[in-house]
Protein backbone atom coordinates (compact mmCIF):
# COMPACT_ATOMS: atom_id res chain seq x y z
CA UNK A 1 0.00 0.00 0.00
CA UNK A 2 2.48 3.05 -1.01
CA UNK A 3 1.72 6.31 -2.11
CA UNK A 4 2.53 7.33 -5.85
CA UNK A 5 6.66 7.49 -6.77
CA UNK A 6 6.15 9.35 -10.29
CA UNK A 7 3.56 12.16 -9.32
CA UNK A 8 5.71 14.82 -11.08
CA UNK A 9 5.86 12.28 -14.50
CA UNK A 10 3.74 13.34 -17.32
CA UNK A 11 0.15 11.34 -18.21
CA UNK A 12 0.77 9.87 -21.22
CA UNK A 13 -1.53 7.03 -23.17
CA UNK A 14 -1.35 4.31 -25.01
CA UNK A 15 -3.98 1.90 -27.12
CA UNK A 16 -6.01 -0.69 -24.96
CA UNK A 17 -4.89 -3.49 -25.99
CA UNK A 18 -7.37 -7.09 -26.29
CA UNK A 19 -7.98 -9.02 -22.92
CA UNK A 20 -7.28 -12.54 -22.54
CA UNK A 21 -9.20 -14.93 -21.20
CA UNK A 22 -8.46 -15.91 -17.58
CA UNK A 23 -7.73 -19.48 -16.76
CA UNK A 24 -8.73 -20.96 -13.53
CA UNK A 25 -7.05 -20.53 -10.88
CA UNK A 26 -5.66 -24.10 -9.29
CA UNK A 27 -4.67 -24.35 -5.77
CA UNK A 28 -1.19 -25.16 -5.22
CA UNK A 29 0.60 -25.85 -2.39
CA UNK A 30 3.59 -23.52 -0.95
CA UNK A 31 6.77 -25.15 -1.48
CA UNK A 32 8.41 -26.02 2.14
CA UNK A 33 10.91 -23.17 1.86
CA UNK A 34 8.99 -20.44 1.63
CA UNK A 35 6.63 -22.07 4.02
CA UNK A 36 9.33 -21.96 6.51
CA UNK A 37 10.35 -18.33 5.67
CA UNK A 38 6.67 -17.39 6.51
CA UNK A 39 6.70 -18.84 9.84
CA UNK A 40 10.62 -17.07 10.11
CA UNK A 41 10.40 -15.40 13.62
CA UNK A 42 12.56 -13.08 12.36
CA UNK A 43 10.14 -11.20 11.21
CA UNK A 44 8.72 -8.69 12.38
CA UNK A 45 5.56 -8.86 14.65
CA UNK A 46 4.17 -5.95 12.68
CA UNK A 47 4.77 -7.94 9.43
CA UNK A 48 3.39 -11.10 10.37
CA UNK A 49 0.22 -9.57 11.73
CA UNK A 50 -0.22 -8.38 7.63
CA UNK A 51 -0.26 -12.88 6.62
CA UNK A 52 -4.03 -12.70 7.49
CA UNK A 53 -4.42 -10.16 4.83
CA UNK A 54 -1.95 -11.05 1.89
CA UNK A 55 -2.26 -14.68 2.22
CA UNK A 56 2.07 -14.85 0.95
CA UNK A 57 2.38 -18.31 1.10
CA UNK A 58 -0.68 -19.13 -1.06
CA UNK A 59 0.41 -16.33 -3.29
CA UNK A 60 3.76 -17.79 -3.60
CA UNK A 61 2.12 -20.75 -4.13
CA UNK A 62 0.07 -19.41 -7.25
CA UNK A 63 3.11 -17.82 -8.62
CA UNK A 64 4.86 -20.96 -8.34
CA UNK A 65 7.83 -19.57 -6.70
CA UNK A 66 10.81 -21.85 -5.78
CA UNK A 67 14.39 -22.54 -4.22
CA UNK A 68 16.96 -22.24 -7.14
CA UNK A 69 15.14 -19.45 -9.22
CA UNK A 70 16.13 -16.12 -10.57
CA UNK A 71 12.96 -13.88 -8.67
CA UNK A 72 13.02 -10.15 -9.53
CA UNK A 73 10.70 -7.98 -7.17
CA UNK A 74 9.65 -4.75 -8.55
CA UNK A 75 9.72 -1.82 -5.94
CA UNK A 76 10.67 -3.83 -2.82
CA UNK A 77 9.14 -0.54 -0.48
CA UNK A 78 10.20 -1.86 3.33
CA UNK A 79 10.79 -5.31 2.30
CA UNK A 80 7.88 -7.25 3.71
CA UNK A 81 7.90 -9.77 0.61
CA UNK A 82 11.72 -9.82 0.73
CA UNK A 83 11.79 -11.10 4.52
CA UNK A 84 10.66 -14.16 2.32
CA UNK A 85 11.59 -14.07 -1.34
CA UNK A 86 15.51 -13.51 -0.37
CA UNK A 87 15.86 -16.35 2.08
CA UNK A 88 13.80 -18.83 0.05
CA UNK A 89 16.65 -18.00 -2.52
CA UNK A 90 19.38 -17.21 -0.43
CA UNK A 91 22.02 -19.66 -1.51
CA UNK A 92 20.02 -21.54 -4.27
CA UNK A 93 18.69 -19.20 -6.44
CA UNK A 94 18.93 -15.33 -6.90
CA UNK A 95 16.86 -12.22 -5.62
CA UNK A 96 16.74 -9.11 -7.60
CA UNK A 97 15.43 -6.05 -6.10
CA UNK A 98 14.37 -3.74 -9.19
CA UNK A 99 13.56 -0.43 -7.59
CA UNK A 100 12.74 2.98 -9.29
CA UNK A 101 15.22 5.20 -9.53
CA UNK A 102 14.32 7.21 -6.64
CA UNK A 103 13.80 3.98 -4.51
CA UNK A 104 17.14 2.81 -4.51
CA UNK A 105 18.82 4.27 -2.01
CA UNK A 106 16.19 3.18 0.46
CA UNK A 107 16.18 -0.35 -0.87
CA UNK A 108 19.61 -0.50 -1.01
CA UNK A 109 19.47 0.49 2.89
CA UNK A 110 17.14 -2.24 3.78
CA UNK A 111 18.77 -4.34 1.96
CA UNK A 112 21.95 -4.00 3.81
CA UNK A 113 20.38 -3.91 7.15
CA UNK A 114 19.16 -7.42 6.52
CA UNK A 115 21.98 -9.06 4.82
CA UNK A 116 23.37 -11.61 6.78
CA UNK A 117 19.22 -12.97 6.98
CA UNK A 118 18.99 -12.06 3.14
CA UNK A 119 22.41 -13.13 1.86
CA UNK A 120 23.61 -11.96 -1.25
CA UNK A 121 20.81 -9.79 -3.28
CA UNK A 122 21.25 -7.74 -6.64
CA UNK A 123 20.01 -4.16 -6.84
CA UNK A 124 18.65 -2.59 -9.95
CA UNK A 125 17.04 0.69 -10.99
CA UNK A 126 13.84 1.27 -13.14
CA UNK A 127 13.93 3.89 -15.54
CA UNK A 128 11.11 5.25 -17.00
CA UNK A 129 13.37 7.04 -19.97
CA UNK A 130 16.35 4.22 -19.88
CA UNK A 131 16.64 0.57 -20.70
CA UNK A 132 16.78 -1.95 -18.22
CA UNK A 133 19.79 -3.45 -16.17
CA UNK A 134 18.61 -6.56 -16.31
CA UNK A 135 20.17 -9.52 -18.98
CA UNK A 136 17.25 -9.95 -20.86
CA UNK A 137 16.03 -13.47 -20.62
CA UNK A 138 17.20 -13.78 -17.16
CA UNK A 139 14.11 -14.23 -14.51
CA UNK A 140 12.21 -17.38 -14.24
CA UNK A 141 9.73 -14.65 -12.13
CA UNK A 142 9.03 -11.27 -12.00
CA UNK A 143 6.75 -9.94 -9.02
CA UNK A 144 5.41 -6.65 -8.03
CA UNK A 145 3.10 -6.25 -4.94
CA UNK A 146 0.79 -3.51 -4.59
CA UNK A 147 2.84 -1.41 -7.03
CA UNK A 148 0.78 -1.04 -10.82
CA UNK A 149 -1.57 1.61 -9.41
CA UNK A 150 2.00 3.86 -8.28
CA UNK A 151 2.97 3.40 -12.35
CA UNK A 152 -0.68 4.24 -13.25
CA UNK A 153 -0.95 7.53 -11.46
CA UNK A 154 2.71 8.01 -12.89
CA UNK A 155 1.20 7.76 -16.35
CA UNK A 156 0.75 5.07 -18.95
CA UNK A 157 3.95 5.54 -20.62
CA UNK A 158 5.94 4.91 -17.23
CA UNK A 159 3.75 1.52 -16.68
CA UNK A 160 3.95 0.77 -20.05
CA UNK A 161 7.75 0.92 -19.52
CA UNK A 162 7.62 -1.13 -16.49
CA UNK A 163 5.97 -3.95 -17.96
CA UNK A 164 8.17 -3.97 -20.81
CA UNK A 165 11.07 -4.33 -18.82
CA UNK A 166 9.45 -6.78 -16.66
CA UNK A 167 8.69 -8.88 -20.44
CA UNK A 168 12.12 -8.52 -21.80
CA UNK A 169 14.20 -9.68 -18.12
CA UNK A 170 11.76 -12.61 -18.05
CA UNK A 171 12.78 -16.10 -19.93
CA UNK A 172 9.99 -17.71 -22.37
CA UNK A 173 7.70 -19.55 -20.02
CA UNK A 174 8.48 -16.94 -17.26
CA UNK A 175 6.04 -15.73 -14.89
CA UNK A 176 4.80 -12.24 -14.03
CA UNK A 177 2.84 -12.02 -10.65
CA UNK A 178 1.00 -9.05 -10.11
CA UNK A 179 -1.23 -8.38 -6.88
CA UNK A 180 -3.03 -4.80 -6.55
CA UNK A 181 -5.85 -2.82 -4.68
CA UNK A 182 -8.59 -4.03 -6.59
CA UNK A 183 -11.16 -1.53 -7.94
CA UNK A 184 -14.60 -2.95 -9.62
CA UNK A 185 -15.06 -2.34 -13.05
CA UNK A 186 -18.48 -0.48 -12.85
CA UNK A 187 -16.42 2.69 -11.42
CA UNK A 188 -15.25 5.36 -12.64
CA UNK A 189 -11.20 5.01 -14.31
CA UNK A 190 -10.52 8.06 -12.61
CA UNK A 191 -10.59 6.62 -9.90
CA UNK A 192 -7.51 5.08 -10.54
CA UNK A 193 -5.45 8.11 -10.84
CA UNK A 194 -6.34 8.89 -6.67
CA UNK A 195 -7.72 6.20 -4.79
CA UNK A 196 -4.51 3.55 -4.82
CA UNK A 197 -7.57 1.04 -6.34
CA UNK A 198 -6.79 -0.16 -10.14
CA UNK A 199 -9.27 -2.21 -12.46
CA UNK A 200 -8.21 -5.59 -13.62
CA UNK A 201 -9.10 -4.72 -17.12
CA UNK A 202 -6.27 -2.02 -16.95
CA UNK A 203 -3.62 -4.64 -15.54
CA UNK A 204 -4.28 -6.75 -18.38
CA UNK A 205 -4.10 -4.31 -20.97
CA UNK A 206 -1.04 -3.26 -19.70
CA UNK A 207 0.58 -6.45 -19.31
CA UNK A 208 -0.86 -7.74 -23.14
CA UNK A 209 0.05 -4.77 -25.03
CA UNK A 210 3.75 -6.07 -23.20
CA UNK A 211 3.80 -9.24 -24.95
CA UNK A 212 1.94 -11.40 -21.62
CA UNK A 213 -0.40 -13.76 -21.76
CA UNK A 214 -2.71 -13.67 -18.67
CA UNK A 215 -2.50 -17.25 -17.43
CA UNK A 216 -4.46 -17.48 -14.27
CA UNK A 217 -6.32 -15.51 -11.74
CA UNK A 218 -6.91 -16.09 -7.73
CA UNK A 219 -8.95 -14.68 -5.33
CA UNK A 220 -6.56 -15.91 -2.10
CA UNK A 221 -6.49 -11.99 -1.52
CA UNK A 222 -9.79 -11.12 -2.42
CA UNK A 223 -12.04 -9.33 0.96
CA UNK A 224 -15.83 -9.11 0.16
CA UNK A 225 -15.60 -6.30 3.16
CA UNK A 226 -13.80 -3.87 1.03
CA UNK A 227 -16.57 -1.35 -0.36
CA UNK A 228 -13.79 0.51 -2.52
CA UNK A 229 -15.25 3.97 -1.97
CA UNK A 230 -13.42 5.59 1.45
CA UNK A 231 -12.57 9.02 1.68
CA UNK A 232 -8.56 8.43 1.44
CA UNK A 233 -8.92 5.73 -1.13
CA UNK A 234 -6.69 2.46 0.10
CA UNK A 235 -4.83 4.42 2.46
CA UNK A 236 -7.73 4.54 4.73
CA UNK A 237 -7.57 1.26 5.14
CA UNK A 238 -4.92 -0.54 7.49
CA UNK A 239 -2.43 -0.50 7.97
CA UNK A 240 -1.62 3.09 6.76
CA UNK A 241 -4.88 4.26 8.40
CA UNK A 242 -4.35 7.93 6.84
CA UNK A 243 -7.54 9.00 8.64
CA UNK A 244 -5.73 8.57 12.16
CA UNK A 245 -8.29 7.39 15.01
CA UNK A 246 -11.22 8.60 12.76
CA UNK A 247 -13.43 5.98 12.09
CA UNK A 248 -10.29 3.49 12.39
CA UNK A 249 -12.58 0.33 14.38
CA UNK A 250 -14.51 0.81 11.23
CA UNK A 251 -11.76 0.42 8.72
CA UNK A 252 -9.57 -2.02 10.72
CA UNK A 253 -13.14 -4.58 11.02
CA UNK A 254 -12.73 -3.89 7.32
CA UNK A 255 -8.77 -5.11 6.78
CA UNK A 256 -7.06 -4.38 4.11
CA UNK A 257 -7.79 -3.84 0.74
CA UNK A 258 -9.83 -6.37 -1.46
CA UNK A 259 -7.16 -7.13 -4.12
CA UNK A 260 -6.79 -9.06 -7.59
CA UNK A 261 -3.73 -11.73 -7.99
CA UNK A 262 -3.20 -12.28 -11.48
CA UNK A 263 -0.64 -14.59 -13.23
CA UNK A 264 0.60 -13.69 -16.61
CA UNK A 265 2.93 -15.41 -18.65
CA UNK A 266 6.04 -15.03 -21.51
CA UNK A 267 4.92 -17.30 -24.34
Amino acid sequence: MRYPLYAALAIALIAPAAIAPAAAATSAKADPAVAKAVADTRRSEANRARDQYRHPAETLAFFDVHPGQTVVEFYPGGGWYTEILAPVLKGNGSYVALAPERGVASTTAMLERNKDWFGPVTIAAFSPTTPSTIAPGSADRVLTFRNVHNLIMAGDAVAAKAFADFYAALKPGGILGVADHRLPEDQDSALEKKSGYIKRSTIIRLATAAGFKLAGESEVNANPKDTHDHPEGVWTLPPTYKLGDVDKAKYAAIGESDRLTLKFVKP
